[in-house]
């Protein structure tokens, strides 16, 4: 009787979870690039930098991290990309056009195009300035407009179509509302693309869904936003600053603003674990992780309280 018993549990296991995807395969090591950019005032050691905020925003929602350096050949791009299982492309202020930033997520977000289209899973993510290159790539032109937004935390004005998205589904209905009631992200930007010029760009509007707007009080400009048919994410405030960005006044520190945090952090980590790209051999993924080096504390001379600079 007792064997009886077990093969139907075998039996009903076997059914739940063919029919109600209790066993779907995921990858619990993910791994994430994060691009680096070049600094302002070069120094010997310092050309290129990482704010720490991504790198720790990220390992909050359990990847590591891998940087991804400028300056390298499209060979040794590809490479990497088959090694990692995400990209994200964080703020700044370096070129969009001319800068190496822009040259590297270029070839990524090709790479991505293709892969994904060939049913090998990339995510990309794009905070601010990524969310405004990633607008250029799709694009192909050049779209912004100057807005008011430079240092200043605001609720998100989500739009109808955030019932079809993906990014904010599994997101609390108590922190939805305080995202759209509680000034809650974060905004260090001068350049914006509004409504307007996205509506009338063809390819942006057939590519990604807006889930939210604001407005600067003269221009309403497009705050996040989802590609259709890929796995692509971006947003033009900062989700990584609410949790570990100290420097400046207008960041908010609240409950509601940390859980937005992780819950962002989470979904683009949960993203990266659909990936299965790997590194040949385990020496060459920990050479290439973010472990091999320190950050600095820069919160007394700069908006991040910490970087990692390289060569």
């Amino acid at each position: 009787m007792g064997y009886i018993c077990l093969c139907l549990l075998t039996i009903i296991s076997s059914v739940f979870s063919t029919h109600f995807g209790a066993q779907i395969k995921t990858n619990e090591r993910p791994i994430i690039g994060v691009l680096a950019q070049e600094v302002f005032d070069p120094q010997p050691g310092k050309n290129a930098y990482i704010a720490a905020s991504y790198v720790k925003f990220l390992e909050s929602a359990g990847a590591r991290v891998v940087p991804v350096m400028i300056n390298k050949s499209e060979e040794e791009y590809t490479q990497l990309f088959k090694s990692i299982n995400g990209v994200l492309f964080p703020g700044g202020g370096v070129s969009l056009k001319s800068s190496e930033y822009s040259k590297a997520a270029g070839i990524f977000y090709r790479l991505a195009l293709q892969a994904n289209s060939n049913e090998d899973y990339f995510p990309v993510w794009g905070t601010c300035l990524g969310f405004e290159l990633l607008t250029l790539l799709t694009s192909g032109e050049l779209l912004l407009s100057l807005t008011n937004t430079s240092g200043v935390a605001l609720p998100l004005d989500f739009t109808d179509e955030i019932k079809d998205g993906r990014l904010f589904k599994d997101f609390p209905e108590e922190l939805m509302k305080s995202l759209a009631t509680e000034p809650l992200t974060e905004n260090s930007h001068k350049w914006s693309i509004t409504t307007e010029r996205f509506s009338k760009s063809d390819r942006l509007k057939k590519f990604y869904r807006v889930l939210s707007t604001n407005t600067d009080g003269q221009h309403e400009f497009v705050s996040t936003m989802e590609a259709y048919d890929f796995p692509i994410y971006a947003t033009q405030w900062h989700p990584e600053k609410n949790a570990f960005e100290w420097t400046r006044p207008h960041i908010p520190h609240s409950p509601s603003a940390i859980k937005t945090t992780f819950y962002m952090a989470q979904f683009f980590v949960n993203e990266a674990r659909k990936s299965f790209h790997s590194f040949a051999s385990t020496e060459e993924e920990q050479k290439a992780l973010i472990y091999n080096y320190s950050p600095v504390y820069t919160g007394t001379k700069s908006a991040f309280e910490q970087k990692y600079f390289f060569d």
